[in-house]
């Protein structure tokens, strides 16, 4: 069944999420964006156009003029500016101009890259999500932050950017590996934690469901993050302010990132980041133990990892102060006040950081 979700900006709608369960209405959905006399290029890695890319192009084809394909080399290691230039030549190449139109196809990297191009090919051109992997579908594409990474630091270039579109066909789950589809389940978790209770006792109280990849209940969860993020987007869309609640997680889990030189996936590193922000909640007093031990059997049961070995902690520190979310030289740090409530905190010391990552290091 599809699921409808509007996203707003000003009080103006400016783009909607279609949650359905196949490809079957992605041509319609697109021609009402009036694409039928422009070009579009579809940008995909090496793993996602072996499964969809014959599928997905035929269905634009009928919609639009003319379709091509950019496929680069699946892999957090593609998503750099090198990767960008290449598509720029493929858009030189075919003509495109400024109504022409970018089609995402694939998880985060290509979502994040396809976006940056987007945004800045001939000083911003439209272009559509179609998220592939849970990752995407509840976090990256949603919101119009797009970029690449630059000298192994993570998103260091990149501009806000909205879709016009996003269209999450949720049976695209069922090829993920265990691995790809727990990462997910990473940013899924933080939506609960920092936004809603409710939201996070049913994830505890399905788990064994969303283990198993039951559609009904994955459309419904991916609905209920979508949403929490639609909302948080909507207030702040270039984070100026309550945007970054969404970041819990992701300053030790980006920097743990590049500890592992991106041999953890994201998601899988954002759960690590967020049992370390939490075991800093209850070192202040915040949440009790049993929060923490919630989190681990919940983690656990998705496959998820809950510690790694072989990092530097000094190391993780020091990368934390080249983390995007600096403010001067201070970093804004999500905590939690309890489960459904996130804050800001700026007076968050190294110590502190370096206790929480005790939680999580081996």
């Amino acid at each position: 069944m599809k699921r409808t979700l509007t996203v707003h900006q000003e009080g103006n709608a400016i783009y909607q999420i279609i949650l359905d369960t196949s490809f079957g209405q992605l041509a319609s959905e697109i021609c009402k964006l009036e694409v039928q006399e422009r070009r579009i290029c579809i940008v995909t890695d090496s793993t996602v156009a072996e499964l969809y890319l014959k599928e997905v192009k035929e269905i634009l084809e009928s919609c639009c003029k003319e379709v091509v394909g950019f496929i680069f080399p699946a892999g957090e290691a593609s998503k750099n500016l090198d990767t960008v230039q290449d598509l720029y030549k493929l858009l030189i190449e075919h003509h495109f101009d400024r109504k022409d139109w970018l089609v995402a196809l694939g998880g985060g990297v290509v979502g994040d890259l396809c976006g940056y191009a987007a945004a800045t090919y001939l000083r911003g051109i439209s272009f559509i999500q179609i998220p592939t992997t849970l990752l995407s579908q509840v976090d990256s594409s949603i919101g119009g932050k797009t970029g690449v990474d630059f000298s192994s630091y993570k998103n260091m270039v990149g501009a806000f950017h909205m879709p016009r579109l996003v269209y999450t066909n949720v049976s695209t789950l069922l090829t993920l590996s265990q691995e790809q589809y727990s990462s997910g389940m990473g940013e899924v978790i933080k939506h609960g934690l920092i936004q809603d209770r409710t939201y996070y006792d049913w994830l505890v109280e399905h788990q064994e469901s969303i283990d198993n990849r039951n559609l009904e209940v994955c459309q419904e969860m991916i609905y209920q993050s979508d949403d929490i993020k639609r909302c948080v987007v909507e207030e702040d869309p270039r984070e100026q302010g309550q945007r970054a609640l969404l970041n819990f997680g992701h300053t030790l889990g980006h920097a743990l990132e590049k500890q592992l030189s991106f041999s953890m996936l994201h998601g899988h590193c954002v759960g690590l980041g967020c049992l370390s922000a939490m075991s800093m909640s209850i070192s202040r007093g915040y949440l009790s133990e049993e929060s923490m031990s919630c989190l681990l059997k919940l983690m656990e049961s998705l496959h998820m990892p809950t510690f790694v070995k072989g990092v530097d902690l000094q190391k993780v520190i020091n990368d934390t102060k080249n983390d995007k979310k600096m403010d001067g030289n201070t970093i804004r740090f999500i905590l939690l006040r309890r489960i459904g409530e996130a804050f800001i905190e700026k007076r968050v010391t190294e110590d502190e950081m370096k206790a929480g990552l005790l939680a999580v290091l081996r």
